[in-house]
């Protein structure tokens, strides 16, 4: 044997076919006694990437002891799952009850039967434990400014009044530009308008009264996560006026923050699972955002926490269908995802073998084959297959950026609910979509 055959013999020994949930067993040892674990997607629009992670989901919560799922949605409709799932008075008595709800474009990514089916799972293993024991599950993004303030308001009418006039003056200063952040962002250029103090002192108001907010054993941490929301909400919003990539790093910089309150939350030894794409979950110094000056949560939960308290699993596929839009608010569609570019990380473990695969990375091996920068495939949910040799791949260093890859040869479009989107309710999210 040569040289260079027994180099990739090597690497590739930390390479598994993966065919069902009993072949994640070397996924789960890497994890072993780590307490954060974040599970990526590289579309928001594939059936694959929602079942494996259910499917990593499910082992970690029942043989690892996880406390919560909390994910790249936002917190209001998020609480209504984790209100049901764990059976919150007045919670709803089936799944499609609460995502029916979901009007937020693109609400293919949580009102759909996959994440249906992972409900009715964690109803069913939470039921007859204690409520410091049930699994939960909550939203981590910054969008929802308008439902946050509309839930403070409803809940602090019923039970502090004071501390409800806080929220009106707050609602009523974001009232004149709608329930568009660019008209608030435009505001702030020309006219230098503000609800910057009055978001401020609303957080103030309700963190020194939030222990006192009991109706249900979760009030205080929903209360205090939509006063946060406001305050990082505005500041996203103010951050649209600039040329950089500010927002995105707000956006990911709150995500970190509530990944950290909830953590506080279930306490010393709660463990998490976090579902969000690549972009955001595989650590960002390891691609060109790095170049951008950009971070993610990926890279800030290796630096906050031990390295070995987080692993990192990024997925990818060679080809298949996918749930995406055309354009901002475009009706949801089935497209087509070509095969995936030569010199890719898909085109490379595709020719190793069209099978499903799981790779644990050694990062101290400089030998690794995905030890050296490749374009790693990244979709939107605004997405021109025919526009994709041009673009949708990031350069990535694969065994630094995760700890763990999930290789899935043919995918599918994930199965929605259906629903309408409000066109009213469309996130300013990064121009890719993720």
């Amino acid at each position: 044997m040569d040289i260079i055959s027994a180099r990739t013999d090597e690497s590739q020994k930390q390479s598994y076919r993966l065919t069902n949930a009993m072949d994640l067993d070397p996924l789960l040892d890497r994890i072993g006694d780590a307490r954060c674990v974040m599970l990526g997607e590289a579309s928001h629009g594939t059936h694959e990437y929602y079942t494996w992670r259910t499917a990593i989901s499910k082992r970690l919560i029942q043989e690892k002891g996880f406390t919560f799922i909390a994910v790249e949605g936002d917190w209001p409709d998020s609480y209504q799952i984790n209100r049901f799932v764990k059976g919150y008075p007045d919670s709803g008595t089936k799944p499609l009850e609460v995502l029916r709800t979901f009007d937020r474009w693109p609400t293919w990514m949580w009102a759909n039967w996959e994440i249906a089916a992972l409900m009715e799972w964690l109803k069913s293993h939470n039921t007859g434990l204690a409520n410091d024991r049930k699994v939960g599950f909550y939203g981590l993004d910054v969008y929802s400014l308008w439902e946050s303030m509309e839930s403070l308001v409803d809940y602090l009418e019923k039970t502090d009044p004071e501390a409800a006039q806080a929220a009106h003056r707050a609602i009523n200063c974001f009232q004149p530009y709608g329930e568009e952040g660019q008209n608030y962002a435009q505001a702030i250029l020309y006219r230098s308008a503000s609800c910057r103090d009055e978001v401020i002192q609303l957080l103030r108001e309700i963190r020194t009264k939030a222990r006192y907010y009991d109706h249900e054993p979760e009030a205080s941490l929903n209360i205090e996560q939509n006063a946060h929301i406001a305050v990082n909400a505005e500041k996203y919003y103010r951050s649209m006026i600039s040329f950089s990539d500010e927002s995105w790093n707000i956006r990911d910089a709150h995500m970190m923050e509530t990944l950290n309150r909830l953590r506080q939350f279930h306490g010393s030894t709660s463990k998490a699972i976090v579902w969000e794409h690549n972009t955001h979950i595989g650590d960002a110094r390891y691609t060109d955002m790095k170049h951008s000056g950009m971070i993610n949560i990926g890279q800030l939960a290796r630096e906050q926490y031990s390295e070995k308290d987080v692993v990192l699993v990024g997925f990818g596929s060679y080809q298949g269908t996918v749930i995406a839009g055309n354009r901002w608010g475009a009706p949801m569609e089935v497209m087509t995802v070509p095969s995936a570019r030569k010199g890719s990380v898909e085109e490379r473990l595709h020719a190793e073998g069209a099978d499903n695969k799981l790779l644990i990375f050694d990062r101290i091996n400089k030998n690794e084959r995905f030890s050296t920068e490749m374009p790693h495939r990244a979709i939107g949910v605004v997405y021109h297959p025919e526009r994709e040799r041009y673009g949708n791949y990031v350069p990535t260093v694969l065994n630094h950026r995760y700890d763990a890859f999930i290789y899935l040869d043919q995918t599918r479009a994930l199965h929605p609910l259906h629903l309408h989107p409000d066109e009213t309710k469309m996130p300013e999210t990064y121009p890719f979509g993720f």
